[in-house]
């Protein structure tokens, strides 16, 4: 017997009631990245290895899948390349193509490929599949979607705003209240780095960081240990992990903690603009919160860094993030050129909605009524009627098989109740004869004859 056969770890199939859910989402927030003004591209499910490598740091770089070169690609290899049993030996020799781990660094790329064609500030939002390597576990897959928009050309903290605005809009129309905004920033972490002697170990200082609600904070200062940061230093963050107040009230206290550090004086004042513009004009659903020890751990972060974090009480991680770069397009040859940008989970966001029954009646609704025939003039008569019933726009079709046996009759039944169509035409030869149409409803069991025109009407 064939081996059943299954798909690769942290992939999924998407049944007609879970696409239909995934649906909703994204033209939600779709129909939200367009009220604000942001345009749809899209770009090849795979790069250059050189276009993506390097880009997220050593940790992010780990989980691109790598493609193998057509043809036969171990013919490149020396032998001394066998024997030396490296990675970075073998990879460029075997690969020059991988998946995109993110949207970003592609529309980076996008925007210096196209920047003659590109009218500055660009706003664009991008919803395509993503790819990483990492270790499947509930609400982190291998394969799924993000929901991105980007502004490159401006350095406006207004754009800032904007996109809190766009967080807030988005989960408002989604239903979903209680969502956390987090917001930090690079320039306040690169403050900190400063203050505990660790300027020159930046990256492994907010990749630590950026552990802390996944590890916890022993665990995030052992990290910093291994990293070769100092005892003395790691102590001087023993405020900030326990950072209380409000906005305003750990604002103050960070000034007093960062007096001496220029750039983290600076990042302040970027989040104090961002919090008071917030205030003034306000958010609807959406509560704006900073983190202190919010990392975000990918290197191209240069400013403000957001985290979406579900309501209280749902066992989830992210379903949002972003950042401001300066200069991301740099590394392909475009220099200053700053952007900023938010991303959605969908994948993680359904499971939020779904946990807490947020999904409307509506978008599960399937075909409306299935025609079930008699014969081959009884399937003509149906057809027609169903063509005109999908003019109206009501969702029809016709059993292909015609019914001949009252066991047929049953499984043709069934088949309607397994896919909760709520309604079944009966055309036989006694409604030939009438031109007449049976409609049953499936829920009731109540069955009426009826002309087309009172069908049509009926289920319109």
């Amino acid at each position: 017997m064939a081996q059943k056969p299954t798909i690769p770890k942290g992939t999924r199939d998407f049944n007609a009631g879970e696409v239909a859910k995934r649906s909703y989402i994204i033209d939600t927030i779709k129909e939200q990245f367009k009220l604000f003004g942001f345009e749809p591209i899209e770009t090849p499910s795979f790069e250059n290895s050189d276009t993506l490598m390097g880009k997220y740091g050593d940790e992010g770089d780990r989980l691109i899948f790598k493609i193998l070169n057509s043809g036969e690609y171990l013919k490149k290899l020396s032998n001394d390349d066998f024997e030396s049993k490296s990675e970075s030996v073998f990879t460029p020799k075997i690969s020059e193509k991988a998946l995109r781990y993110d949207l970003t660094v592609p529309f980076a790329r996008y925007v210096v490929q196209h920047q003659n064609e590109i009218a500055f500030p660009f706003k664009r939002y991008q919803i395509q599949p993503v790819w990483r390597a990492d270790r499947p576990q509930k609400g982190r897959f291998r394969e799924f979607y993000q929901c991105d928009a980007d502004v490159v050309g401006s350095t406006s903290l207004l754009q800032e705003v904007e996109l809190i605005q766009l967080y807030d809009a988005v989960f408002s129309e989604l239903k979903l209240e209680g969502v956390a905004i987090k917001i930090n920033n690079r320039k306040i972490l690169s403050g900190i780095a400063e203050l505990i002697g660790a300027k020159d170990k930046l990256i492994d200082f907010t990749v630590a960081l950026d552990k802390l609600d996944k590890i916890g904070e022993e665990k995030v200062k052992a990290e910093m240990r291994r990293k070769g940061i100092q005892e003395d230093g790691i102590s001087k963050l023993e405020p900030l992990f326990n950072l209380t107040g409000n906005f305003s009230e750990q604002i103050d206290k960070l000034k007093s903690i960062l007096t001496t550090s220029e750039i983290g004086l600076k990042g302040i004042e970027e989040l104090e603009f961002i919090n008071e513009t917030i205030s003034s004009i306000g958010i609807k659903t959406a509560r704006l919160q900073l983190d202190v020890t919010l990392a975000r751990g990918l290197n191209y972060y240069t400013g403000a860094i957001f985290e979406v974090s579900a309501p209280e009480g749902v066992k989830m991680g992210s379903i949002g993030g972003g950042g401001r770069y300066d200069d991301l397009t740099g590394i392909f040859g475009l220099n200053d050129v700053s952007g900023v940008g938010i991303s959605f989970g969908l994948d993680r966001i359904y499971l939020v909605l779904e946990e807490l029954n947020l999904f409307p009646e509506a978008i599960k609704e399937t075909t409306k009524v299935i025609f079930i025939s008699f014969g081959e003039q009884e399937a003509l008569v149906s057809l027609q009627a169903v063509s005109k019933l999908r003019d109206c726009g009501v969702k029809a079709e016709l059993y292909p098989d015609a019914v001949t046996s009252g066991k047929q009759m049953k499984k043709q039944m069934n088949y309607a109740n397994k896919r909760n169509i709520p309604y079944v035409v009966l055309v036989g030869e006694e409604e030939l004869k009438n031109e007449s149409f049976a409609l049953k409803n499936m829920v009731s069991g109540e069955q009426i004859n009826m002309s087309l025109s009172a069908l049509i009407e009926a289920l319109s």
